[in-house]
């Protein structure tokens, strides 16, 4: 692949927008410009990020995918491109059969459609308690328009209907930013995509873009298949279950990630560019958000049912182990709440 002068985020967030080259050294890859090198010993990675480009061949490849690491592409704006994904060893297909059966099922489907935004929705709920319990009373509003929204939830008839409440529960929940941030150079105004027309939807679009490929690094060390979800409609061009279990973790980790940077002043109007295409994320400012998911991805909490500390990564493996179980009739699934 002829790329050349690339950013390279792996999971310790390495950053270095000199690489110009990735390439396999024994047991290792080897990041490598005019000035030197840099050695990670390939059991150290989860999976490697590509900002802008690179030089990669195919022994790195080869070598990748016989150490079951994925390579997740983006480009110059930010935007998720494709990942290198290695031939799923886990692949069940009994597992498979078990998610098509749950997909084909309106019921079972509408089950799991439900479960996720719920997940989604009480966690969202977590981040606006976090800041009504440091003053922010104006948020009790917001909070309680949503609880009215959740309770919606059981009497949707449909994935129509079910995406309808979520994307409410959405808008309703983003207006809590300006109050919880005050700061008019990140105005949240409203949601705006590809492109975002302003600082706070650039780091969102951005957050929920790593968000997706963390979700989908994870689904391969499982027996899941990516392309089979249930809130969004499987298709034939895109993973779709990563969307779904991402929903339960953007408000903790994607959403605690922006307001914490803006709020502590680490990130500010000056890591943007803005041009043709909207605003962009300058590779300072790529870092800083990296920096801070790969922070809290390694941050630990008290587990209830194990009784010790786990990691978010580790939560987020087992929340895909919960959906195996359901799938497979053992245990019925209910969504990861976060209780800080």
């Amino acid at each position: 692949m002829g790329l050349k002068g690339g950013a390279v985020f792996e999971t310790n967030f390495l950053y270095n927008e000199q690489w110009s080259e990735i390439k396999r050294k024994d047991n290792t890859f080897a990041f490598e410009n005019d000035t030197g090198k840099k050695y990670i010993p390939v059991e150290e990675l989860n999976d490697i990020y590509v900002f802008g480009e690179l030089t990669l061949n195919k022994r790195f490849l080869e070598y990748a995918s016989r150490k079951e690491v994925p390579i997740h592409f983006f480009n110059y704006y930010g935007y998720y491109i494709g990942s290198f994904y290695p031939r799923e060893h886990l692949n069940s297909g009994y597992m498979i059969l078990k998610q098509a059966e749950f997909y084909l099922n309106d019921e079972k489907r509408m089950f799991l459609a439900k479960q996720f935004i719920k997940g989604s929705a009480q966690n969202i709920q977590h981040v606006l308690k976090y800041y009504i319990n440091r003053g922010n009373e104006d948020l009790n509003d917001i909070s309680y328009a949503i609880s009215e929204l959740i309770n919606k939830l059981d009497i949707c008839n449909g994935i129509n209907q079910l995406m309808a409440v979520e994307g409410n529960i959405r808008d309703i929940y983003y207006k809590s930013f300006d109050i919880i941030l005050q700061n008019p150079d990140f105005a949240f105004d409203k949601r705006t995509r590809r492109p975002p027309q302003n600082y706070i939807n650039t780091m969102i679009s951005f957050g929920n873009s790593i968000m997706y490929t963390i979700i989908l690094s994870e689904i391969y060390k499982t027996h899941l298949d990516p392309r089979i979800g249930y809130l969004h409609s499987t298709n034939f061009r895109r993973f779709t279950l990563n969307l779904d279990v991402s929903e339960i973790f953007k408000p903790i980790i994607i959403d605690r990630m922006i307001l914490t940077l803006i709020s502590k002043k680490m990130i500010t109007k000056k890591n943007f560019d803005k041009d043709t295409n909207g605003i962009i994320l300058k590779d300072k400012g790529k870092q800083l958000i990296l920096q801070e998911i790969d922070n809290r991805l390694r941050t630990t909490i008290h587990h209830r049912e194990f009784g010790r500390n786990v990691s978010y990564r580790t939560i987020i493996r087992m929340e895909l182990y919960k959906l195996e179980k359901h799938l497979m009739g053992e245990k019925e699934y209910e969504p990861f709440q976060s209780r800080w």
